[in-house]
């Protein structure tokens, strides 16, 4: 399954809407997606959506798509 994971760049500073990101992670679900993140970066995470695959196609026409892996 695929996640966009939204998050603040600096877990050290209150977040702030306009400085949110995303990546997107394949995980086996929404909890492994939020720990693979938690583990292997300093992000504050906000948000961990699952993509259906309408989501996921729509997503892909963005051309900084890109799968993050760890």
């Amino acid at each position: 399954m695929t996640f966009k994971v939204y998050f603040q760049p600096d877990d050290t500073k209150r977040p702030v809407r306009e400085n949110t990101q995303s990546i997107y992670i394949e995980a086996d679900s929404e909890a492994e997606a939020l720990l693979m993140v938690e583990h292997n970066t300093n992000y504050n995470v906000e948000y961990v959506e699952q993509l259906d695959e309408k989501a996921l196609e729509y997503e892909k026409q963005n051309p900084n798509f890109k799968i993050t892996t760890f």
